[in-house]
């Protein structure tokens, strides 16, 4: 970079005088002027990379002033110290001048020659104060919400700053064009490329595309000054281009052509002849396909005399709807309008009569055909008499019968409950289905009243392969009033179970009931030896209170036989001589613990015998998983069916005597086998 560029000039012949005497001293910045090469004035080496070293005693590298203040007026001040606080050398000539004066012989006719005075310096900003490039071009905008043009021609001014390579885009402001204009761009360095330059005033000329933020400039033309400057810097301009027209300025300037062919239809003598004379048609408008849509009643009045088309709602009482009486006003109805009018919205601007080819008229009115009115499907299903008499004699149809659009009401929906989803009482469950705020379903008042405070206790013990549930014991209440239950476990100590209530007051459904149609274990159902199967726990009824014998003795129709004999064995203990009920409860646990005590100790001992005697069966993998796949309860017991059906498939040999012995050992009394004792033959 040439020195003056550092001392804020960088055009025309006042600064050449710069170049000589400071090429020497910009060296050390690595300035190249001219074709010889530049070298270090300290070292004496030529300014290459590894040939030049900094001086790390520079601490200031800022640039002289160039102007200056004296009693309040600015003077031209010459700079002495370059960049770095190094003086600059005036006059200081360069090799190749040295070796030219050496080798020229002196002139003594005239004398020595005398050197001119240096030029005086101006800066860049100075020089060219006030000093703006001015451009003529435009820029085509697309129109595309218009029919009437497609794009437009803006015309712009494009200002370049010498001064400091600034540029501004100001479009002259149109009186009425209802367009934002103005300033476009506002004055700043514009950027050329992604690279980072900006545009200079080399790069702008006459019939070039100039790109902008986005937006395409075409240069057309430039005024005198710009002129005169691009050529006195040699630039080669290129010849003015016509600026374009705008279409839609030139079509607002030329006057509207209308043409009018005279009519031989004679609008009076229609008037005359069909003053208040109106053919009434009865319409339906059947919107049932959407949504809250429905089938809505009107009258069609079409008026001779004009060839208008009126339609009125017919309002029934209490249909909810507000009491306008019109649908559409009394006007003229376009039938087919020109291709252009199509895609125009017709809710903006009213249709003219240049936009209609055909227009409705009283032969497009038929009883029993659809005709469709600004997007409306009207159905015209009846007609008055004078209608009918106007058909007849016009046109000829003497035949325009009613048709009937009454619809016959569908037949009532029959409501049905969803599938039942398992949570709460399935009547509860159902009160959603019924209202919008559900209610809790109606009792039966009489049965509580009577069956009030009456409630059946029953002891039970949990049905359970695990060892530690043998000994749990379990109160049932069952409430007479509500047929409901709920189940205590009395806390023994030391037990490691944590008693309590184990299941609140709720209706139990039976295990085999369908989902949909429940049903609930009742007072028959409660007997000494009965399994009651409560949400996937099984137990069985050992012992009842008082009241349930009494209960029982008064209501035996209710009960089965084996219920019966279940109480007559009770009553027949009770008989006998025998100790207190809570003894003889407590000697039948005892001997019953004892039984499956030792029945444990037998089953324990055959199980060994069948771990040695079947230890070489490869049926031992996947036993416990096939039984679990059927048991879905988890409650470790299949059926008989289920049972040798599965050991059948993995040839378990049951017809061994000791694999029957086990079987017999592991059945219950309903005919399901505890499987995961069976298992534990066939572990290791």
């Amino acid at each position: 970079m040439c020195v003056w560029r550092y001392l804020g000039v960088s055009r025309g012949p006042r600064v050449l005088f710069v170049a000589r005497a400071t090429r020497a001293a910009e060296g050390n910045r690595g300035g190249n002027c001219g074709a010889a090469m530049v070298t270090n004035p300290v070292h004496g080496l030529p300014l290459l990379p590894g040939s030049s070293f900094t001086d790390s005693t520079k601490t200031a590298f800022h640039r002289s002033q160039t102007l200056g203040y004296r009693n309040g007026y600015a003077f031209v001040r010459r700079p002495t110290m370059g960049i770095g606080g190094d003086r600059l050398p005036y006059n200081q000539l360069s090799p190749a001048e040295l070796d030219e004066l050496a080798n020229k012989a002196p002139i003594l006719t005239y004398g020595p020659l005398k050197q001119a005075a240096p030029a005086e310096f101006v800066p860049a900003h100075v020089a060219f104060d006030k000093k703006v490039l001015k451009f003529s071009a435009y820029f085509q905008e697309d129109v595309p919400i218009s029919m009437e043009e497609h794009y437009r021609i803006r015309r712009v001014n494009i200002y370049y700053y010498l001064e400091d390579d600034s540029m501004s885009v100001i479009e002259p402001v149109v009186e009425n064009s209802g367009i934002p204009q103005g300033k476009l761009v506002k004055r700043q360095r514009l950027a050329k490329n992604d690279v980072g330059d900006h545009y200079h005033w080399k790069d702008l000329n006459r019939g070039i595309n100039l790109t902008i933020y986005g937006k395409t400039f075409r240069i057309v033309d430039c005024d005198r000054f710009t002129q005169d400057f691009l050529e006195s810097q040699g630039i080669e301009l290129n010849p003015s281009e016509k600026m374009p027209l705008d279409p839609y300025t030139e079509l607002r300037k030329e006057p509207v052509r209308k043409y009018v062919t005279p009519s031989d239809f004679d609008q009076l003598k229609q008037f005359l002849t069909f003053d208040k004379q109106v053919l009434r048609f009865y319409a339906i408008w059947d919107d049932t396909d959407s949504l809250f849509g429905e089938c809505r009643h009107y009258i069609i009045h079409y008026y001779l005399m004009d060839d208008t088309v009126e339609i009125r709602e017919v309002h029934e009482r209490n249909n909810g709807r507000d009491p306008f009486p019109l649908l559409m006003n009394r006007q003229r109805m376009p039938k087919v309008l020109v291709d252009n009018g199509k895609n125009f919205p017709q809710c903006v601007l009213e249709i003219s009569d240049q936009e209609v080819l055909e227009w409705y008229t009283a032969k497009d009115f038929i009883v029993g055909k659809p005709l469709t009115i600004l997007g409306r499907t009207f159905f015209i299903y009846d007609c008055d008499p004078f209608t009918r008499q106007f058909y007849k004699d016009k046109f000829g149809m003497s035949d325009l019968p009613r048709v009937d659009v009454s619809k016959k009401e569908p037949p009532p929906v029959k409501q049905e409950l969803p599938p039942y989803n398992g949570y709460g009482l399935i009547e509860d469950s159902a009160q959603n289905c019924f209202a919008l705020v559900p209610k809790a379903p109606r009792k039966d008042i009489v049965k509580m009243l009577m069956n009030d405070n009456k409630v059946l206790r029953y002891l039970a013990a949990l049905e359970s392969p695990i060892p530690e549930d043998k000994d749990r014991r379990f109160v049932f209440s069952y409430f007479l009033a509500t047929d409901m239950i709920s189940i205590f476990e009395p806390p023994v100590r030391n037990s490691g179970i944590i008693g309590g209530k184990f299941l609140g007051r709720t209706k139990v459904v039976k295990s085999f009931s369908p989902v949909d149609n429940p049903i609930y274990y009742g007072p028959s159902d409660f007997f000494i030896g009965a399994v009651i199967e409560v949400f996937g726990h099984r137990f069985v009824i050992l012992d009842t209170d008082e009241y349930v014998l009494k209960y029982m003795e008064s209501n035996a129709s209710q009960y089965s036989p084996e219920a019966l004999a279940s109480i007559q064995n009770r009553i027949r203990k009770q008989d006998s001589p025998a100790p207190e009920l809570e003894c003889k409860q407590a000697t039948e646990e005892t001997k019953a613990l004892a039984t499956e005590e030792l029945k444990a100790q037998g089953l324990d001992k055959l199980i060994e015998k069948i771990q040695m005697h079947l230890k070489d069966i490869s049926c031992k993998d996947n036993l416990r998983e096939r039984f679990q796949v059927y048991d879905k309860e988890e409650s470790g017991y299949v059926d008989k069916e289920t049972f040798f059906k599965v050991c059948e498939t993995l040839n378990v040999p049951v017809d061994d005597s000791l694999i029957k012995e086990l079987i017999r050992l592991c059945t219950h009394g309903e005919g399901r086998i505890n499987y995961y004792n069976f298992v534990r033959a066939f572990s290791d």
